[in-house]
């Protein structure tokens, strides 16, 4: 898989990839109660979309950036992000417990002021 040398087309593309996944996890199809072999296919599925989505993130973030601009999309989030649904994939696969738990909210904004570009979140 080749994928393109141009650092301006990698940052419109960031967004399109976290848009990619939202759709991703809105058009899963719910299974039928006690039927739980097409779900659990249906979130395989979605965790090698993940590790794409991750792959394609790492690649854009070890492309040059262009520093005369004054937003940087903040690929470490949305590491942070994609690794908190990852574990909530596998935390419903292989429960540990019964009880409910309080979820992590997800951050959500990618955009970093250059000012900030330096400082890790």
């Amino acid at each position: 898989m080749t994928f393109p040398s141009n650092p301006t087309n990698d940052c419109r593309r960031a967004p399109a990839l976290a848009l990619t996944l939202a759709l991703a996890l809105g058009s899963a199809t719910p299974a039928a109660a006690g039927d739980t072999a097409p779900e659990r296919a249906q979130l395989a599925a979605l965790v090698r979309q993940l590790d794409m989505l991750e792959r394609t993130a790492q690649y854009g973030a070890s492309l040059a950036r262009d520093e005369r601009a004054r937003y940087h999309f903040d690929y470490a989030r949305l590491h942070q992000d994609v690794e908190r649904i990852r574990a909530g994939i596998n935390d419903y696969l292989t429960p540990q417990r019964a009880q409910p738990r309080d979820p992590v909210p997800l951050v959500g904004d990618y955009r970093r002021e250059t000012a900030n570009a330096e400082q890790a979140p």
